[in-house]
C-alpha cells in the first residue's frame, strides 16, 4: 500500500487523536488532581476509554454490515488513543513514589490495570446487549 493510499487512514487517526487528547485535557481541567493526591481523573479517563474501545470493537466486528473502513482508525486508534494515556499514568505513579507514597502508587498501578480490563469487558457486554446478543 503506497503512501497516497495511507493518507486517509493517517488523517483519520490524526483527527481522532486531536479530539481524544482535547477531551482528556478538558477532563483534567474539569477535575484537576492536586499534588500528591490519588489521580482519579486519569484512572477514570483510562477506564472510560477502555470501555468505549470494548464497545467499539463489538460494533465494528460483530455487526451484519461492516463499518466504514476509517471508523476503527478514527475512533479506536485516534480518539481512544488520544483520550487514554499511558504516559500520564506512569508519570502519576512516579510522582506518588517520589512523594514517598508507595502504597498509593502500587494501588494506582494495579488498580488501573484491573479497572481497564473490567471496563473493556463491561463495554463488550453493554455493546452486545445493545445489539440484542447475549453477553458472553
Amino acid at each position: 500500500m503506497g503512501l497516497r493510499a495511507q493518507l486517509p487512514v493517517v488523517g483519520a487517526v490524526a483527527a481522532g487523536g486531536a479530539l481524544g487528547a482535547t477531551a482528556r485535557y478538558a477532563a483534567t481541567l474539569a477535575w484537576p488532581t492536586p499534588a500528591g493526591a490519588f489521580p482519579w481523573t486519569i484512572l477514570t479517563v483510562n477506564a472510560a476509554g477502555c470501555a468505549f474501545l470494548g464497545a467499539l470493537m463489538v460494533f465494528a466486528t460483530e455487526t451484519a454490515s461492516p463499518p466504514h473502513p476509517l471508523l476503527r482508525p478514527f475512533l479506536g486508534t485516534g480518539v481512544c488513543g488520544g483520550f487514554t494515556t499511558f504516559s500520564t499514568y506512569t508519570l502519576d505513579i512516579q510522582r506518588l513514589l517520589a512523594g514517598g507514597d508507595a502504597p498509593r502508587a502500587l494501588l494506582y498501578l494495579g488498580g488501573t490495570a484491573v479497572a481497564a480490563l473490567a471496563a473493556v469487558w463491561a463495554g463488550v457486554v453493554a455493546a452486545r446487549a445493545a445489539g440484542g446478543r447475549r453477553p458472553s
